[in-house]
């Protein structure tokens, strides 16, 4: 039952709603909705300039009648897009809510500070889901809240992996920003070790050609026959495709606080991933991960090739990760979110500003 007064407008790109799980803020709208909010999302559309007009559309549409609007802030041209929500809803006298996203975020606001600048101070509470972006982007707003990416943690399968470590699983968009290559040429060096080792490609093709370009790097380096690509997987799908493998790889050239990490983490996947973004500030080097260089595909195949070696490595990893990842369970931070909104509705921006040093612990 939607509570009077309690009503919401998320503005960013969302998949279909089949698939709205996968997404923080669509998954966070969800669980909103259940805590008796009503709530809206623009926009679905799959493509940029028809996600560009729904979501102009949907600002219109909706905002007037929403008590507060919420925003998902990406670098590049998606900046854009919640740079023309803002300017929309802002007359309406509408409380924002900016979500900062995306790893390159920080290197974007380098290049365009006074457009950053402008847009978070144009809303009453910006929220960074990790410490990484809220080191990054202080000088560019005061009163940062850290709300981690939250997820289910208990719906995955925990279990410490056993040797042999032969199956490795990679789960991201296709995409040339998380380097889906990388994983390819990682496994064609692993084989010259282990040459029954196989792996699990899952995730949607985003169309830049990263997943022809990965297909054919099977294909050159003989390794078409031990790897698997699923496609894009449902988000209850994931548990159980996580299961069946020992081993994940994180490629990226970019990153954030990726959610598919976070997943890896809970399932008790031992994890190899580049140290960019706020891998390292999610992640720590020899205690609960391996981290290597970005685009090294020798550093990548060691790293993985260690753990085979050294199982009480990988399962020493896997205990540490996911005492971490209990902490971001979304029993922890849905609390905070519904706190943080009922008071930017209230007009408590201020009190909102205070409470950040509090909200900024690590979880």
């Amino acid at each position: 039952m939607t509570t009077p007064g309690k009503s919401l407008l998320f503005v960013g790109a969302f998949p279909e709603p089949a698939a709205l799980e996968r997404y923080v803020s669509a998954d966070l709208a969800l669980r909103l909705r259940a805590l008796g909010w009503a709530v809206n999302i623009t926009s679905r559309h799959p493509r940029r300039f028809g996600r560009a007009r729904q979501i102009l559309w949907g600002a219109l549409r909706h905002a007037r009648r929403s008590s507060a609007v919420c925003v998902d802030v990406y670098s590049g041209p998606a900046f854009r897009w919640a740079e023309w929500a803002c300017a929309i809803v802002r007359p309406m006298g509408k409380p924002i809510v900016l979500i900062l996203r995306g790893g390159d975020l920080p290197a974007f606001s380098r290049r365009h500070p006074e457009r950053v600048r402008r847009l978070l101070a144009s809303a009453a509470t910006v929220t960074c889901p990790s410490e990484y972006l809220l080191s990054e982007m202080r000088p560019m707003r005061d009163g940062l809240i850290l709300l981690p990416n939250p997820l289910d943690a208990m719906r995955y399968n925990y279990r410490e992996r056993q040797p042999p470590l032969r199956r490795l699983v990679w789960l991201r968009a296709f995409h040339e920003i998380y380097n889906p290559a990388l994983a390819m040429q990682a496994l064609g060096e692993i084989r010259k070790n282990y040459p029954d080792v196989v792996l699990t490609m899952i995730g949607p093709d985003r169309g830049d050609g990263s997943l022809q370009k990965t297909q054919q790097a099977a294909q050159n380096l003989g390794l078409a026959g031990a790897v698997t690509f699923t496609g894009a997987a449902a988000k209850q799908d994931v548990p159980g495709l996580l299961a069946q493998s020992d081993i994940f790889l994180n490629t990226t050239n970019f990153d954030n606080t990726p959610v598919s990490v976070m997943e890896a983490m809970a399932s008790g996947l031992p994890v190899v991933s580049t140290n960019v973004g706020g891998i390292p500030w999610l992640l720590e080097d020899g205690k609960d991960a391996l981290l290597v260089p970005p685009a090294n595909a020798e550093a990548m195949a060691a790293a993985a090739v260690r753990l085979m070696r050294e199982p009480e490595l990988a399962q020493t990893l896997s205990r540490r990760a996911f005492e971490k990842v209990k902490a971001m369970d979304w029993t922890a931070i849905l609390p905070r979110w519904n706190q943080l909104l009922e008071n930017a509705i209230g007009g408590e921006a201020r009190a909102q500003a205070r409470l950040s040093e509090s909200f900024s612990a690590r979880p």
